[in-house]
């Protein structure tokens, strides 16, 4: 595993933003380049692989269910943990925790395009989603602490054109891949952006965290990733079960339940995950 070694520039990143000029300055169109890439990866897979499903569904002889959970087990990870994985950075490093996500999400890449059944594909597609929930909060994070608060509105105005871009043109990158290549392609070619991006990020994208803040409230983070687990899957298999099913209205119960305790924690804590004044 590579040693993340702090350079002359992080901790002026850490300590204020108008310090933050200088780093921003040399480095921001590459800040902005390993956050983009990174996060139209995650945002382009979770489109392309729609068009991917008929293909991959006679080449593993799935069914129409198992199918779906391709689609909803990277959805259900990612969901739960996003917020998790944005206090995670705040808390341990922002570059460190965004390059566990690119490595995690790359790995489960390669897994989801070497599967030989569609259980490990499904397997795959969840590692997929905690990778992406790393590394998503995890690009933002890392342009509002490297940015002086001038730059900082345009640089994230830049970073969510150029996410929704590549969001809207994921189906047709997804389309000509199985038409020429395959549907493994679809997944295989995260494999050298990661790369791409993991070199970026050790050679210019600079670590920040928030020393001040109290540890992690692990508690709170599990009832979070709970709730909104439950929430994510109750309003997902209410598409296909309906909203009076037992197993839907339980989810959503237990999403209603958990959030609101979630609520009422974070209300108590000194340093919480949610900011409710926001």
């Amino acid at each position: 595993m590579p040693v993340f070694i702090q350079e002359p520039c992080d901790e002026n990143v850490i300590r204020s933003a108008p310090q933050t000029a200088p780093c921003a300055k040399s480095r921001g169109p590459w800040i902005l380049a390993a956050t983009i890439l990174a996060s139209s990866m995650a945002f382009i897979d979770g489109t392309a692989v729609n068009v991917a499903l008929p293909a991959l569904q006679t080449n593993l002889n799935a069914t129409a269910v198992d199918v779906q959970w391709v689609i909803e087990a990277y959805a259900l990870l990612l969901s739960a943990l996003l917020l998790v994985g944005g206090s995670l950075g705040d808390h341990y490093g922002r570059r460190r925790v965004f390059l566990i996500g690119i490595a995690l999400f790359a790995s489960a890449s390669a897994a989801c395009g070497l599967a030989g059944s569609i259980h490990q594909l499904i397997a795959a597609r969840a590692l997929q989603g905690l990778g992406a929930a790393l590394l998503v909060p995890g690009s933002l994070a890392i342009i509002s602490s490297s940015f002086s608060e001038d730059q900082r509105g345009r640089a994230i105005g830049t970073w969510s054109g150029f996410s929704a871009i590549t969001t809207a043109i994921g189906p047709v990158i997804g389309g000509w891949l199985i038409e020429h290549v395959s549907w493994r392609a679809v997944f295989f070619i995260n494999i050298p952006l990661a790369l791409l991006i993991i070199l970026i990020s050790l050679w210019r994208v600079p670590e920040s965290s928030d020393p001040e803040r109290a540890g992690l409230d692990w508690l709170g983070a599990g009832v979070a990733a709970s709730g909104l687990g439950a929430l994510v899957y109750g309003l997902i298999e209410s598409s296909r079960l309906g909203f009076n099913d037992r197993s839907v209205l339980a989810a959503l119960t237990a999403a209603v339940v958990l959030l609101a305790l979630f609520v009422i924690m974070e209300r108590q804590v000194r340093n919480p995950m949610l900011p409710l004044a926001l």
